[in-house]
C-alpha cells in the first residue's frame, strides 16, 4: 500500500484515510475508519485496527499492534515490539522504549546490527493513556484504565486504574473509565465524581464494584 492507494474496503466500510506525505509499508495492515496524518511512518508488518487516528509524524515500528479506537498524537514514537490494546491514548511526543542495554556499537566497537541485541516492548492495556512527552521504558504493561501523566517516565509496571507521576513515575491516585481521579470512601471504596461508578481497593489492587 502506498500513501495514495489505501487498502481495499468495500463500500459499507468507512475508508482508510491517509496523508500524502505518510510513509505505509505495503506489509502494514490498516483498519477501516481509520485516519493516518503528515509524516507519519508505518514501518513493516504493523497492524493498526479499525477507526484510530494516527497523528501527525507517528513513527511506528515495525511488527507493533495496535487495537481498534486509538489515538496517537503528533510526534509519538512505538518502537517494536510494543503492544497497545483498544481504545489507547497516546500523547504528542511520548516514547515508548525498546532497548533495555542500548549501544550503538559491540565491545570490540563494530556497529550493532539487528542481531546483536533483543528487543523488548511497552504494553498497553486497553482504555489505558499516557500524557504528552512521557516515558515508558521497556519492558512494562500499563494496566487497563491507568493513566500516566504527562512527563512522567515509567519504569515499572503501572497497575490497572492507577494514577502515575514523576521520574520515576508513582501511584499518586487512582482514577475511573472516565479518566477522572477517584474520591475515596470508606473501607477501600473509591467514587468517579463524574459517573458515580463504584470501585473497590483491596491489597493494592483496584477493580470495578459490581452492582
Amino acid at each position: 500500500m502506498t500513501a495514495t492507494s489505501p487498502p481495499p474496503h468495500s463500500d459499507a466500510d468507512p475508508p482508510v484515510t491517509v496523508a500524502a506525505s505518510a510513509q505505509i509499508d505495503p506489509t502494514a495492515n490498516i483498519g477501516d475508519g481509520t485516519r493516518i496524518w503528515h509524516l507519519s511512518q508505518l514501518r513493516e508488518h504493523t497492524v493498526v485496527g479499525a477507526d484510530c487516528i494516527i497523528g501527525r509524524a507517528v513513527y511506528i515500528g515495525p511488527g507493533v499492534v495496535i487495537g481498534d479506537r486509538c489515538k496517537l498524537q503528533n510526534f509519538a514514537l512505538v518502537y517494536e515490539p510494543a503492544v497497545l490494546e483498544d481504545g489507547v491514548f497516546v500523547g504528542p511526543a511520548v516514547v515508548f522504549t525498546n532497548d533495555e542495554y542500548p549501544r550503538a556499537v559491540n565491545p570490540d566497537g563494530s556497529l550493532k546490527s539487528s542481531d546483536d541485541w533483543q528487543p523488548v516492548g511497552v504494553t498497553v492495556r486497553e482504555g489505558a493513556s499516557i500524557g504528552a512527552r512521557a516515558v515508558c521504558i521497556a519492558p512494562v504493561t500499563i494496566g487497563r484504565w491507568a493513566l500516566v501523566a504527562a512527563g512522567s517516565v515509567v519504569t515499572k509496571d503501572v497497575p490497572a486504574h492507577a494514577l502515575v507521576v514523576g521520574a520515576p513515575a508513582r501511584r499518586v491516585g487512582w482514577v475511573g473509565k472516565a479518566g477522572v481521579p477517584l474520591v475515596e470512601g470508606p473501607k477501600g471504596r473509591w467514587t468517579c465524581p463524574r459517573t458515580g461508578d463504584g470501585y473497590v481497593e483491596v491489597d493494592g489492587v483496584l477493580n470495578e464494584q459490581l452492582h
